[in-house]
Parts: C-alpha cells; sequence; structure tokens
C-alpha cells in the first residue's frame, strides 16, 4: 500500500499541510480540537476521505480532552464532535467519520481509537480496490492503447490517506503501462491540481501536462482527452455527484464530445439521506480565494465574489461511478434495504479479512489453505471459506455463519471453515469481534512440546512481549494448550468449556500441532496478539528460555 499521509503518533495528529505544497513538505501535528477544525477549513487538510479520518481522529483528541480519572465527559465530546462535523458541510465523509468514532463513546476512549485506526487502515485498502475497478472500467470503454486523460482538482494520497481514488486509477493505469499522458486542471481558486496533483503526478512518475480550467474542454474538442476522471465528495441517492468546483463544466463537455466522465470514491461517500443533489448544502468560501492569490491583490478592492468551494453534477451526465464494490449499475438507485446495508458491512469485512489473510500467507503463517480468519457482525461472523489459498482470497471468498451454532446463514452455498467452531466457541464466551487461527511455525513447535493428553497451561516468564497479550501480570503469563482432535469440532467444545471456567485467560491459545488462535476487538489486535506469541515462542526456541508447564487441567 501506498505511504499513508496521515498518522496517529503517541496522541497527536500527523498529517501534511497541503498549504505549504509544492515548495514544502512540511509535518503538521494536530493535538485540539480547534487545530482539527482550523486544519480542514483551511485546506491544511482536504479530500473527502482525508477529511473524514481526521474528523474520526478529532473526536479522540475530543474525548482525551474530555477524560478525568478513567471518565469521559460525554456531553463534552458530543458537543465538540458537533463542531468537528460543521467545519466543511459539503463533504459527507466529514459527518460520517465524525459519527463512526462517536458511536464509541459509551466503550471508552481506546474503542474510539480504534475505531479511528480502523478507518484509517480502511482508507487505503478501499481506495486501492475503488481505483483497480476504476482502471479496469476506463480500459475496457476506451480500449487496450496508452491513453491520454484528464482528470480535476487533487484526489490522490493527499486527498485520501493512501493512494488516491481519482488519481488512484491513474496510477494502476501508469503502473500497467497503459498511461500516455494525464492533463491537470489547475483548479481555480486554490489550484489544488496545480499545487497537489502535479506534485504528486511528479512523485509518481506519470507523465502530465498542466492547464487551465478553461482549456479543458478545448482539450477535449482538439482530440487529447480519451476520458476525464474525477472524484467526489457527496454522491446522493440520485447520483448527482458533489465535487470541487469546475467539476460540471467538465462533464457537460465531455457530454458533448462524447468522452467517457467517469467518478471514483469510496462507498462512505454515497450519502442515500439526502435525495437530491439539489438538497446539497454547496460552501461558500471568502471573497478572498477570488480577488487575490498569494497575498497579492488582482482585482479590484471591494469587488464582490461568488465563490462556491463545489458544484453538483446531475446523474445523466455521468458516465459511471465506481466504489470499491466495483461499477454502480444504477448511481441513482438507493441502498437502503437492510439486506444491502447488511451486504456491504460483510463485504468491508470480507475485503478486511483478505488483506491481513494475504499478509499472513506471505510470511509462512497460512501455508496453502491452511488458517482462518473471522470478523463478528453482532449475532453472525464473517470467515473465510473452506479450502481457498489464503494467498488469493478476495472479499467474497467468505462465510457468514451464525455464532450460536456456527453454521451457514447465507446463501452463498460456500463451506465455512473447519475451524469455525473455534471462532464460534471464542464469540460466545467472550466480548470479541475478530478471531486469527494460524499455523506459525515456533508457536506451532512450542504447541506439539507442550501438549497433554487434556488440556494443559504453558507459562512464559521474563518477556517484554507479554504485555502485548493482555496478562493480567506484566512478567508472566499462562497460556492454555488445547490437545488436537480429528473432530474438529471437538476442538471448539474443549475451547468453549475452557474459556468458560477461566474468565481470566488470555487472548491467545495453542492447539497442539495444529497451529494457535489469538482475538481481540479489533482484526488488527488479533493479529497483533498473535504475532507477540510467535515472537515469544521464536524466542523460546532460539534461547533455551524454556517455557515452564504449570499442569494438567
Amino acid at each position: 500500500m501506498d505511504q499513508s499521509s496521515i498518522a496517529w503518533a503517541d496522541g497527536v495528529l500527523v498529517t501534511i499541510d497541503q498549504r505549504a505544497l509544492p515548495h514544502e513538505v512540511r509535518e503538521l501535528r494536530i493535538t485540539t480540537v480547534d487545530e482539527v477544525i482550523d486544519a480542514i477549513k483551511t485546506l491544511a487538510v482536504r479530500g473527502a476521505p482525508a477529511i473524514g479520518v481526521c474528523g474520526a481522529f478529532g473526536v479522540v483528541i475530543a474525548a482525551l480532552a474530555a477524560s478525568a480519572d478513567g471518565v469521559v465527559d460525554a456531553a463534552r465530546v458530543e458537543a465538540e464532535a458537533a463542531r468537528i462535523a460543521d467545519a466543511r458541510p459539503t463533504a459527507v465523509n466529514l459527518a460520517w467519520g465524525v459519527q463512526r468514532t462517536l458511536a464509541k463513546l459509551s466503550e471508552g476512549v481506546q474503542a474510539m481509537l480504534d475505531e479511528a485506526l480502523e478507518m484509517l487502515a480502511e482508507d487505503g485498502r478501499v481506495n486501492l480496490a475503488a481505483a483497480t475497478e476504476a482502471a479496469d472500467l476506463i480500459q475496457k470503454l476506451c480500449g487496450d492503447r496508452p491513453l491520454r486523460l484528464l482528470t480535476h482538482c487533487n484526489t490522490g494520497r493527499l486527498a485520501t490517506t493512501a493512494w488516491g481514488t481519482a488519481i488512484g486509477a491513474l496510477r494502476v493505469l501508469h503502473q500497467r503501462d497503459a498511461l500516455a499522458e494525464v492533463i491537470v486542471d489547475e483548479t481555480r481558486p486554490l489550484l489544488q491540481g496545480a499545487r497537489l496533483t502535479a506534485w504528486e503526478m511528479a512523485e509518481a512518475g506519470i507523465p502530465h501536462r498542466l492547464t487551465i480550467d478553461s482549456a479543458a474542454a478545448w482539450a477535449m474538442a482538439t482530440e487529447q482527452v480519451d476520458a476525464v476522471v474525477v472524484g467526489a465528495d457527496r454522491i446522493t441517492a440520485d447520483g448527482a455527484v458533489a465535487n470541487k468546483i469546475g467539476t460540471y463544466m467538465l462533464a457537460i463537455a465531455a457530454k458533448h464530445h462524447g468522452i467517457p466522465f467517469i467518478v471514483v470514491a469510496p462507498e462512505s461517500t454515497r450519502d442515500i439521506s439526502t435525495a437530491r443533489g439539489s438538497d446539497i448544502v454547496v460552501e461558500q468560501r471568502a471573497a478572498a480565494e477570488v480577488t487575490g492569490f498569494g497575498g497579492v491583490a488582482t482585482a479590484p478592492e471591494g469587488t464582490k465574489t461568488f465563490n462556491p468551494a463545489f458544484d453538483v453534477t446531475p446523474a445523466e451526465l455521468v458516465t459511471a461511478v465506481v466504489t470499491e464494490f466495483g461499477v454502480l449499475a444504477d448511481p441513482s438507485a438507493a441502498r437502503t434495504s437492510a439486506a444491502s446495508t447488511d451486504t456491504a458491512r460483510t463485504i468491508a469485512a470480507g475485503a478486511e479479512i483478505a488483506n491481513i489473510a494475504r499478509g499472513l500467507y506471505a510470511s509462512g503463517w497460512m501455508p496453502g489453505t491452511a488458517g482462518n480468519i473471522s470478523v463478528r457482525q453482532g449475532d453472525t461472523a464473517v470467515i473465510t471459506a473452506s479450502g481457498l489459498s489464503k494467498g488469493e482470497l478476495t472479499a467474497t471468498d467468505m462465510v457468514t455463519v451464525a455464532v450460536v451454532d456456527s453454521k451457514p446463514v447465507d446463501a452463498s452455498g460456500r463451506k465455512p471453515s473447519a475451524e469455525t467452531t473455534i471462532h464460534t466457541a471464542v464469540y460466545r464466551t467472550r466480548g470479541a469481534d475478530a478471531v486469527v487461527h494460524v499455523h506459525p511455525p515456533h508457536a506451532t513447535a512450542v504447541s506439539i512440546k507442550t501438549a497433554g493428553s487434556g488440556v494443559t497451561t504453558t507459562r512464559f516468564a521474563g518477556y517484554e512481549l507479554i504485555k502485548g497479550l493482555g496478562s493480567a501480570r506484566p512478567d508472566v503469563i499462562d497460556i492454555p494448550v488445547f490437545p488436537n482432535h480429528a473432530d474438529v469440532p471437538q476442538i471448539g467444545v474443549d475451547i468453549e468449556k475452557y474459556l468458560t471456567e477461566h474468565p481470566d485467560a488470555p487472548p491467545v491459545l495453542f492447539i497442539a500441532g495444529h497451529g494457535i488462535t489469538a482475538w481481540g476487538a479489533t482484526l488488527a489486535q488479533a493479529r497483533d496478539r498473535a504475532e507477540c506469541l510467535e515472537a515469544m515462542c521464536e524466542l523460546t526456541n532460539l534461547t533455551g528460555h524454556r517455557e515452564i508447564p504449570v499442569g494438567q487441567n
């Protein structure tokens, strides 16, 4: 994945100050809600996905500031969240990011931070998926030849968190050696195209030319453009697209010249609660942005201005809207049913699972079809399907099962992983939301050496890594070792019985000769705990610092 332009480090939101580009790559460190709001309003941080993620971390900053002795002032956090959401009204991602983090308020600050961190990681995956789908579509529409594309404003890693949406599609095409040139609109009045997109094009080594916005239609008329590719700040239920001012005129020109007009955006940018494009509140910005630039006046003093930050393109001018779920067959079709919402959540969970599975496969922990991962969604869990290579998983290679009995509840016909009962046993006895079952070599070796006829426990002492496993004591941890059974569901029975009887058991376990299982509040946390256990087992095997069996159970 491309380098992230946003990070969270020791309670500080760290990003690139886009006001300084292209002359200076300046780090911006944000520690207060006022700084979050100022960064968004002054366009130090801009781009719908980016401000959505920054808004999410802004709520975390508000919660940290409103905490005393472990108690969070909920009313204060909610008020600060409302201020953040109001910083820019047109981009729906900002309110979406704020609400998604705020929804975790009752679970505490750590849960809010985990949600914001998950949004950060999720954004990069979503961008790459949408960009790849868009690149496929553009090549299908324009043919197998070097393409000349036009883009507007900035939709790259600066406007998102990594990779980008419309620019992400350009990068995919460039990697495929399918891109001849990109024409970059300068994007008046703040020149996001000239300052930011041209900088990103050069950074990625993509051939490009910069033009003034009013030359774009002539570039189309003189056959210098095969397709227009833009992003979006909001897509309403009727398929209308709100984007940076100047987008609407591009769509009109593209329609006139028979050129595809492609919108690339994450699903979070779709706002089916807003019925029509005409319902969108378009942000009006300061007159100074039009009457001057860089501190130099370019209009007579007192000149009145019309300075909308965005315009709205109706659906009939849009060739296609592409999200991480692919090309929308009907952008104006509102997905309002509970079933379609559940499908979207399942696909998103599947994408997350597939991404982590491929990483674990590359490390040798999920060889071939071995291992499985799941994410809980209420009374169900999304788990990897049986018999599939973990190095080639996609978002749809999953099965939804009931937590109560481990049986499939979807209509895919796929068989869930054999170890599904292990996952559901954890979900029924713990408050976990994700489970990882893997076969790392050192932990598997330790599980064989310490196995008994029944359930045993193995003690590790003196490792700093113990802190990462949720032990009640920071220097000692007792991890259960379960016997392996040919009848895999019996392993699940043993695990459920043990976890019920041992409420203080750590969130990791061994299965003799059958790898390890770890769980957590997020998939990232479950994976991290598995990594900590494997690292500790590797130290044990390499140094001879033996774990100490502490008895049969």
